[in-house]
């Protein structure tokens, strides 16, 4: 069935490119960080993007988001197209799609009380009582697991508390799409898989679309319907998880792969034996 583009994100051809320097006769050189990507995410659904560092994924992700304006191409926002990046009305889409990103302490203030930071978030784009808007800041707290936590510094939180309190902050404005950008790849694997399921709970309760971007291929694989597979720039792969992970049709998806550790020597040894069959 082919995606309704009022109900969900496009993207069309986006390309993004940067200034490196000039060539000895003058012209200046460009670097494409992003190469001819096309995609969709439907509303509720999870989209996960693996790649190597410098594949393209966080600029990627920032042009989905709205915060970079792409060289060419563009991106469909539940059927309005982007405005310019400053404008009014791209500050009010802006409130529609929120990002999570790896380090929470750096997207915090140190200063003030969790509670506080959500609340901030909240009438910053909501004209609300007071009142109001410390109850919903406290609804969204209670949501994340932290409903006895709100007059903590951020500092007297642990790491995977502080993500949740990040989250608390971006889901209060009530955004149709959460772009996570290696949000539990700084956590410990115990509570990667708290927050990863905390994500998933919201997503399923509150129909979010999410953008997940990792170099975590298992991760990804439990958290995404779909997944793409970036490499310098070009998406090279895209499709349902479970085929994409049993049965990958590009080379460089294989060696991917095949760089995940295996539970068992066994396991291992048939992988190997299946991706090396694949070659040509």
């Amino acid at each position: 069935m082919k995606p309704s583009p009022d109900q969900g994100v496009v993207a069309s051809h986006l390309v993004q490119t940067y200034p490196v320097g000039r060539t000895i006769f003058g012209r200046g050189e460009q670097f494409r960080a992003v190469d001819g990507v096309s995609f969709h995410l439907e509303q509720g659904e999870t989209l996960g993007i693996v790649g190597e560092s410098g594949s393209g994924k966080s600029t990627l992700g920032r042009m989905i988001a709205g915060i970079e304006a792409p060289t060419s191409g563009d991106v469909t926002f539940w059927g309005q197209r982007y405005a310019p990046v400053g404008a009014a009305q791209w500050r009010r889409q802006r409130r529609l799609v929120q990002m999570v990103f790896q380090n929470p302490a750096a997207v915090v203030d140190p200063r003030w009380t969790i509670h506080a930071q959500v609340r901030e978030a909240l009438t910053t784009h909501e004209t609300l009582a007071r009142a109001e808007a410390d109850h919903r800041a406290q609804e969204m707290l209670a949501l994340v697991g932290l409903g006895t936590m709100g007059n903590r510094l951020p500092h007297q939180l642990s790491g995977g508390q502080l993500q949740r309190a990040v989250i608390a902050r971006a889901l209060v404005l009530q955004p149709k799409l959460l772009v996570c950008d290696e949000a539990v790849s700084a956590l410990d694997v115990s509570v990667q898989a708290q927050i990863i399921n905390l994500l998933l709970e919201l997503r399923d309760r509150l129909q979010l679309s999410l953008l997940f971007i990792s170099h975590d291929l298992s991760v990804v694989r439990h958290i995404s319907h779909r997944v793409g597979v970036m490499y310098r720039g070009q998406l090279l792969e895209i499709g349902d998880a479970r085929t994409l992970f049993e049965a990958p049709q590009h080379n460089y998806t294989r060696r991917l792969l095949a760089a995940i550790p295996a539970d068992t020597p066994r396991q291992r040894r048939e992988r190997d034996l299946k991706t090396f069959a694949a070659l040509p």
